[in-house]
């Protein structure tokens, strides 16, 4: 392995540095997105419009030397639109040889991808991202194409303005390995926004690294070694999300039908790879599991119309699910 723990989180610093000069604020966010891509996961982001989504990515792909691409979800969107298509190409300039069919590949085809609005398009347009996001491929014609690495999907969805969309089914909600909510920025930051984007040229951020050095920092994410207790500590978390489980507290039994799937594990896991060494850490520890648990497991709970009626929302259950599966060690007994 040609980089060390210290140059990873050296060269992760910069990175979220150089991204601060251009997005104010949203930390915690930047900072998820980044985990997201340090796992070669994909992550959903729920916010308003105008909180800096979009450019928090092309940001991001100029820190990093990638090609974005946009995909700007519509109900008129077709599967094509996202994932190329074959279209017939003249054999010669001239146009006089034999036409052949060409692949034109969709915009799916880049290294930090924006589905932005996705629950706009249709569920037949959103299961197109499905075979990209899970087996990093893409299938036309019965020919399947693979895509480069690193390669990241980052999807946008407005909680607010829910006529004429189509809710993300669990399937693909599944798909995305961290969900982050996009908060409305504070005055101070407010005031931070209005001051870079009306005045002169706002500053341009420097390239911190390139694709080459993004898959060594991925690749390095998964040799971090997890102690058995943290493994458990994290399956203990998915299992009890579970209703029908007896180490489930009583608002899961209450308000989940379904709890997170055997991807919310491995999401818990590999984010807390990516945490420990963010901070320099070489190994993994309890407090990086809980720390995922909401972007983790949030969106991957099915809760049912009681949990609306009663204003409980999946930050709330993630909070309880927490308090009843104490980490080990801790002398704390859930209450299950």
């Amino acid at each position: 392995m040609s980089i060390t723990v210290e140059q990873y989180a050296k060269t992760a610093a910069a990175i979220e540095a150089q991204v601060a000069r251009t997005i104010v604020g949203q930390k915690d966010v930047v900072r998820t997105v980044l985990i997201a891509l340090l796992c070669e996961g994909h992550v959903l982001l729920e916010g308003v419009p105008g909180l800096g989504k979009t450019k928090l990515l092309t940001t991001l792909s100029r820190v990093l030397s990638l090609d974005f691409g946009r995909i700007q979800f519509t109900p008129d969107l077709m599967p094509a639109d996202v994932t190329g298509t074959q279209v017939l190409d003249s054999a010669d300039e001239t146009g006089q040889g034999g036409r052949t069919f060409v692949f034109r590949p969709g915009p799916v085809f880049n290294g930090m991808v924006l589905a932005d609005e996705i629950n706009r398009a249709t569920p037949k347009t959103q299961s197109a991202l499905l075979e990209a996001m899970a087996e990093r491929s893409v299938t036309v014609a019965g020919t399947t194409h693979r895509l480069d690495r690193p390669f990241l999907v980052m999807a946008t969805q407005n909680p607010i303005e829910q006529e004429g969309t189509y809710p993300l089914p669990e399937a693909q909600l599944d798909r995305f390995m961290l969900k982050a909510e996009v908060p409305f920025p504070s005055a101070d930051d407010l005031v931070d926004i209005v001051s870079r984007t009306t005045g002169g040229a706002e500053a341009e951020p420097d390239v911190v690294a390139d694709g080459e050095a993004l898959n060594e920092m991925i690749a390095l994410t998964r040799t971090v070694p997890v102690a058995d207790d943290v493994a458990r500590h994290a399956v203990d978390l998915v299992v009890a999300s579970h209703p029908d489980q007896e180490s489930a507290p009583e608002m899961i039994t209450s308000y989940v039908r379904a709890g997170a799937s055997p991807r919310g594990a491995q999401a818990l896991i590999l984010g807390a790879k990516a945490m420990a060494l963010l901070d320099g850490r070489p190994s993994v520890s309890t407090d990086d599991i809980r720390a995922l648990a909401k972007p983790a497991l949030g969106h991957r709970l099915v809760i049912g119309y009681e949990a609306a009626a009663d204003g409980k929302s999946r930050a709330e259950l993630v909070d309880a699910l927490l308090e009843a599966v104490p980490p080990p060690g801790s002398g704390v007994r859930g209450a299950p």
